[in-house]
């Protein structure tokens, strides 16, 4: 047979499989015959079918499963140029927004941005740190580390949590990659499907993606101006039964609140009752005052699980986060964490480890503190110019949460500034009941001064 004849034969046999596909006669998921099967029922060679194969495999009809055969996809409509221009015909889910903010377009103001500037983390310097981490221990380089992590960053981090009065040995801290890694290692640990599940509402929307994936009974507390609605939280419970509780005390994303020492006793003595594990999520600690009550201070991590980044102080690029818990669970942790990524990135823990342990370290986190509180101070200023109502006037907070008049539904509002080449974070998407409508956005406060903001919400005024 000719290589012309061979490869018309093979499209006409993907050609007939995708008609079959898409007509239903094979369903979604089905398993279809063998290579050989296919073959010999067909009169062809191996070849020709795996060359037929191949071409539904690119067109995403079908899939390999390793040492399983090939199986009918998943229909996902293909992204056209179109789909990708019309991105405000679909809802301003999870993943678009995440997307979003890891996209750098300079044409684009987005004050959606879950980040500070890029200024303001470059005295950091992490190119000066690359030789002293080979200095130290290059041969380490090569391997996997530890399932805890690199011990003289779990130290370091001893050290910084006992500025925050929380007691923790290097074997109650575990090392991830990033904060988010800590939340999916916790959420494997503890959450089955169906459940049940509390979180702050509004609250950090990725974590709803993944509650959602890990097919958990997504629960939201309403947040107040100092922490969750305790009579809410304490129906929830009872109601419920829920194995974990997940919250920012401090720094709340997106409402820019904290939550009072009274409510965080509260909080605590609740979990007791009811056995819920508290997640308290701190990747803002960096950028905010010491003093400020936590919870796992409270109870020394007894019943808290204490994660923290330094996406937001040092850099995201590092991914390097970490949880500190108690002792067995910590361990626990770890053997979870070593199952699924094995370990994490020894040299990105290295390099933190030369930067926190740097003393210029502390002089670059109040030099942040500085500079948010500057920068949150003109967000106030251009909100209340606008008439906008602002949910807590923080002195210090990377975002404020926010509703402009005239605009109760801000999905609307941030449909129509992104046609204006403005991104905003529309309040529904920080609820686990993404289809309720919000008159609040998230604004970071470093990027509302931008004149295009002004320009564009003028634009489109209703």
């Amino acid at each position: 047979m000719s290589l012309r004849a061979n490869v018309s034969l093979s499209g006409s046999i993907a050609d007939n499989l995708a008609k079959q596909i898409e007509e239903g006669v094979i369903p979604t998921g089905a398993k279809l015959p063998s290579i050989r099967e296919y073959a010999d029922a067909s009169g062809c060679s191996k070849n020709t079918v795996i060359s037929a194969f191949e071409m539904l495999t690119a067109r995403g009809l079908i899939e390999p499963r390793r040492g399983s055969g090939f199986y009918v996809a998943r229909r996902v409509k293909a992204a056209t140029e179109a789909d990708e221009t019309g991105v405000l015909d679909r809802a301003m889910d999870t993943v678009w927004l995440m997307r979003e903010q890891l996209q750098v377009k300079p044409e684009v103001l987005n004050l959606g941005e879950g980040f500070p500037p890029i200024e303001w983390l470059e005295a950091t310097r992490l190119d000066q740190y690359h030789q002293r981490v080979v200095r130290t221990g290059v041969a380490s380089l090569f391997r996997y580390g530890s399932r805890y992590g690199y011990l003289p960053l779990r130290q370091s981090l001893q050290q910084k949590l006992s500025g925050y009065e929380i007691e923790a040995p290097p074997s109650q801290i575990v090392l991830t990659h990033g904060a988010n890694q800590a939340m999916d290692l916790v959420l494997r640990y503890f959450v089955r499907p169906g459940d049940a599940v509390l979180v702050d509402d509004p609250g950090y929307y990725p974590l709803f993606g993944k509650l959602k994936l890990s097919g958990a009974n997504i629960i939201g507390v309403p947040r107040e101006v100092d922490g969750p609605n305790l009579a809410e939280l304490e129906r929830c419970m009872i109601e419920y039964r829920p194995k974990l509780f997940f919250t920012q005390s401090v720094g709340h994303n997106p409402t820019a609140t904290d939550t009072s020492a009274a409510k965080a006793y509260r909080i605590l003595q609740l979990a007791e009752m009811h056995d819920t594990v508290i997640v308290e999520n701190d990747a803002f600690a960096d950028l905010k005052p010491r003093a400020l009550t936590r919870i796992a201070t409270l109870d020394q991590l007894r019943r808290t699980i204490y994660i923290g980044s330094f996406s937001k102080s040092v850099s995201a690029a590092l991914r390097v986060g970490f949880l500190a818990c108690n002792a067995a669970l910590a361990s626990d942790l770890a053997d979870v964490k070593m199952l699924i990524h094995v370990s994490s990135s020894e040299y990105s823990e290295r390099t933190l480890a030369a930067i926190v342990s740097d003393g210029h370290f502390l002089r670059h986190t109040n030099q942040l503190q500085e500079k948010l509180r500057r920068a949150t101070a003109s967000a106030k200023n251009s909100l209340k110019k606008l008439g906008a109502e602002i949910f807590k006037e923080s002195e210090q907070s990377m975002y404020l949460w926010a509703s402009l008049p005239e605009w109760p539904d801000s999905m609307k509002l941030a449909k129509a500034m992104l046609e204006r080449g403005v991104i905003l974070a529309p309040g529904a998407v920080f609820s686990p009941a993404s289809d309720q409508m919000s008159a609040y956005c998230r604004f970071n406060v470093s990027y509302l001064a931008d004149e295009r903001f002004v320009n564009a919400l003028r634009a489109v005024a209703p």
